[in-house]
């Protein structure tokens, strides 16, 4: 097969000739660039630096190269802008703060404060506040949440819409291209529009604005789910009308050169509980979803994919009734997910994209024995009758042992052969 077939298969639980893998075709399904390094260094790759493809958590560009050494099913097409509200083009070189040489968009500008912090700015624009902040010592970036005081008798719901807006003709020529570029793909392609993801927490603080209004506070905005419903259900009402119409233009564009969405980042999960009840995901954010994926499944054949890490094993039902095809990271390592009870309950209808190895332990602290022994065991739990597309728990985190890289890839190709 090739990886387009793998992943079709797959999503139509069915066996496939050996599971399908993704790394690199979302910003939750990556490789931090200390990692990409590693791997292409391992296998004897082309030595040169790593592009950003995702400064936000400072993920690693995945080249075809290394894509076809590790057996790599997907590719993506993601939004033309990243988190920073800018373009990944005209590379230049960089020298992070841990002393790797990469390459990043000729837009991402930095500057360092009193502290050694590193500093970035929304759609490099350097005459506006810093959006973005890597402490010292840190190896991602932390969102600068700029919140002015709230005045609940003067919130506007538009000032929490400002970054929803028509596609224009410029990002509709960005997936002209992409679309030619992988359109004869042999790889299932995973694409991206932007404004699908109601309420992603990652996005509340818009670090893409040079001068963000409404509610941009973390706390502020998890309060409002609860004070505040009705402003957040105009937000959600407008958004969704405005990525129907986008998606419908991204459609015209690209056809069926996608073969999955990725609609959201919304987490409603934590290591042990969750952020908001079922039932309030019902009320507040399930209508919007289901609008969403709806128009997907009746006008493409598009499948869709919801990202939700912690705890959520008793939201996966109202996911699958949202319209949901795939849910990722799966996250086994959470209270109450464990991994044979979600693929009898739930493997019938969602696709776990992830779920092959813990990356916040078992990766990066654990022996190859035991990263190779979890592997095997989370393919044997997954992998029957298809519906499993091999990824770890979220991205794989800075400074991973390369030789756990190694074991978790072996396990993988010792599963399927």
């Amino acid at each position: 097969m090739t990886g387009k077939e793998r992943i079709k298969t797959t999503l139509n639980h069915k066996d496939p000739d050996r599971i399908a893998m993704d790394f690199g075709a979302t910003h939750v399904s990556g490789m931090h660039v200390t990692a990409v390094a590693a791997l292409r260094e391992q296998y004897g790759l082309k030595k040169e630096p790593v592009k950003v493809c995702d400064p936000y958590q400072m993920l690693g560009e995945i080249e075809d190269d290394l894509r076809d050494v590790l057996g790599i099913d997907t590719v993506p097409i993601t939004a033309p802008n990243n988190i920073f509200g800018f373009r990944n083009e005209n590379w230049k070189e960089f020298r992070t703060p841990w002393g790797q040489e990469v390459l990043v968009s000729e837009h991402f500008k930095t500057t360092t404060d009193q502290k050694g912090d590193l500093l970035v700015f929304p759609q490099g624009d350097e005459s506006a506040p810093p959006s973005g902040r890597m402490p010292v010592g840190g190896y991602f970036i932390d969102t600068i949440v700029r919140q002015e005081p709230i005045d609940d008798n003067k919130l506007n719901p538009d000032d929490n819409l400002e970054e929803f807006q028509p596609i224009s003709e410029y990002d509709l020529e960005y997936y002209r291209d992409m679309a030619a570029k992988y359109g004869n793909s042999d790889r299932a392609v995973v694409g991206g529009i932007g404004g699908t993801a109601i309420g992603d927490i990652a996005l509340v603080p818009a670090p893409f604005l040079k001068h963000p209004k409404g509610i941009r506070d973390i706390s502020e905005w998890y309060m409002s789910t609860v004070m505040r419903q009705d402003y957040l259900h105009q937000v959600f009402s407008k958004q969704t009308e405005i990525a129907l119409k986008n998606l419908a233009k991204v459609h015209e564009v690209v056809g069926e050169v996608f073969d999955v969405l990725f609609i959201c980042g919304t987490d409603f999960g934590t290591q042990t509980s969750s952020f908001c009840s079922p039932e309030t995901y019902d009320h507040l954010y399930a209508p919007y979803y289901k609008m969403i994926n709806d128009w997907v499944h009746k006008n493409t054949g598009w499948k869709t994919m919801k990202h939700s890490c912690g705890a959520v094993e008793n939201f996966m039902s109202h996911f699958i009734d949202s319209g949901f095809d795939i849910i990722n990271p799966v996250q086994c390592s959470a209270a109450g997910m464990d991994p044979k009870v979600l693929k009898e309950r739930y493997g019938d209808d969602l696709v776990f994209w992830g779920g092959a190895i813990d990356t916040q332990q078992t990766l990066p602290f654990g022996t190859p024995d035991q990263v190779r022994a979890e592997v095997l065991s989370r393919c044997e739990i997954f992998a029957p009758g298809g519906g499993f597309v091999f990824n770890g728990i979220h991205n794989i985190q800075a400074r991973t042992p390369v030789a756990n890289l190694i074991a978790m890839f072996e396990a993988f190709k010792e599963y399927n052969e």
